[in-house]
This record gives C-alpha cells, sequence and structure tokens, in this order.
C-alpha cells in the first residue's frame, strides 16, 4: 500500500478538500482507497459524510493502541473508499503520547498491523500543524503532498514544512520524498496568485503540479452536503481540477510503487 501524507502547517490551503478529492477520484478509477482523518477538527469525516455517531472508532483510539486500523475504519458512501474517521479525542493525542516509547511511530507500527492488499493507497489528512500527530503521518508515509495557496506568505510556511520534511527523514524516515506540491485556490483575477505560482515554480520546479486548482465555490458547498465535490458537482471548475490532478499523480504513483517493490 502506498501512504501519502497531505500536509502544510499552514491552515486553510485546501488540504482536507483536496485529500477528500483525491481519493475520491483515485477510488472511481477503481483503486481500493484509505482516507486517514488525523485532524481534531474531523473535517475530513464530516466531508465524507461520516457522522460523530458512525466514529464508534477512531485514528485517535489506533493511535493510543485501543483498536486497529481494521477494527476503527468505516465505508463511506463512495465505492471502494474507506476513511479511517477523526474525533475531537485527537486534540489530547499528542499530551498522552508524550510518556509512550515511540510514540513518533505509533501510526506505522498501525499500519504494520493492517491487513495486507486491502487498499492500494492511503492518503492521510494531517491537521494545520507540525505537532506529533503530522510527525506519525510522515514518518509512516513514504511520500508527502503539499497543498499550497497561492498566497503571499506561501513560500515562507512552505520553507518551514521542507525543514521539517528533512528532520524527519534524517532522523525517522529516510524513504521520506516529496510527491509534489499542488497550488490551490487560484485566482486568475489575482496577479498576486500569478506571481506565487510563478515563484513556486521557479523554487521547485518539476515538483509542482501543473494543475491548479481555482477557487470555487463548489467546493466550498459540498463539504455541508457530507459529499465530495466530485459527486456533489463533477462538472464544476473545482472537480475538474481535481480529477486532472489526479491523473498527474496516478503517473508518479506506479513509479513510486515499482521503487518501493
Amino acid at each position: 500500500m502506498i501512504r501519502v501524507a497531505v500536509a502544510n502547517q499552514k491552515g486553510g490551503v485546501g488540504k482536507t478538500t483536496t485529500a477528500i478529492n483525491l481519493a475520491t477520484a483515485l477510488a472511481a478509477i477503481g483503486w481500493k482507497v484509505l482516507l486517514v482523518d488525523l485532524d481534531p477538527q474531523g473535517n475530513a469525516s464530516t466531508g465524507l459524510g461520516i457522522g460523530q455517531a458512525q466514529r464508534e472508532k477512531s485514528s485517535y483510539d489506533v493511535l493510543i493502541g485501543d483498536a486497529t486500523i481494521a477494527e476503527a475504519v468505516v465505508a463511506t458512501k463512495v465505492p471502494r473508499l474507506d476513511l479511517l474517521p477523526a474525533t475531537v479525542d485527537l486534540s489530547g493525542a499528542e499530551v498522552e503520547m508524550a510518556s509512550i516509547d515511540g510514540r513518533t511511530h505509533r501510526l506505522l507500527q498501525a499500519f504494520d498491523e493492517a491487513p495486507q492488499g486491502r487498499w492500494d493507497v492511503c492518503l492521510l489528512d494531517c491537521p494545520p500543524s507540525l505537532g506529533l500527530l503530522t510527525v506519525n503521518a510522515l514518518v509512516a508515509s513514504r511520500q508527502l503532498l503539499v497543498p499550497l495557496q497561492c498566497e503571499f506568505f506561501a513560500l515562507e510556511g512552505l520553507s518551514q514544512l521542507l525543514q521539517t520534511v528533512e528532520r524527519i527523514r534524517v532522523a525517522f524516515n529516510p524513504d521520506l520524498s516529496i510527491l509534489g506540491v499542488a497550488l490551490t485556490m487560484f485566482d486568475r483575477r489575482n496577479n498576486l496568485s500569478q506571481q506565487v505560482a510563478e515563484d513556486v515554480r521557479a523554487c521547485l520546479g518539476s515538483a509542482v503540479f501543473d494543475t491548479v486548482i481555482p477557487r470555487n465555490v463548489r467546493l466550498s458547498e459540498a463539504p455541508s452536503h457530507g459529499l465530495p465535490a466530485l459527486i456533489y458537482d463533477l462538472k464544476c471548475p473545482g472537480s475538474e481540477a481535481y480529477l486532472k490532478l489526479a491523473r498527474e499523480i496516478m503517473a508518479r504513483l506506479p513509479r513510486i510503487a515499482a521503487e518501493a517493490a
């Protein structure tokens, strides 16, 4: 199973929207997908229509050792897409894990015990911070996908994230690498969006995906209906952009899978 962390320590960059819609797109083409919600806000869970009553076990229970991944996952409305949901209990998980041996590897250990072959790819939706929850995701993943909002402080935040990735690589996970950077909330009417996109491409080159995700009201509306945007409105510009981004990611993943074999 290929594991991809979707992370950015800045909030409001379209991280959860990206995780939900890419997971949906990959499931739609026939892959068996697991989406792991590691954000105490549980937005990925809500955005897929999984209410609190359906979250008997969660990623919190997995991290503290009270449940396995197989015991905690729930099926979503999207065929071939499973979810490891989140609850507000995650907000205290970092404090609880502080005294546990191997606290940075709790999620990796859970994946080692998960059923082999049940899923082809796993996307891990991280909280908007570089705390222990995100560290667990980076230790457990082989690849990092970075949603990056096209706004003024984007490069500064990206620099901090890349420094953290390098520390994780040196200390815990030498196989961790950047799958790509996805530019989000792009406004073609705004010269700043264009300038940020050009700066990021000049800095990171081919690591930046060609597809950019536009600002789109339908992307914002979809979670309130408990649906991915690709199901809520397949023809909206946001959904079409995520389908294109999914195709770009798919072109990179087979090579990654071959390297992991």
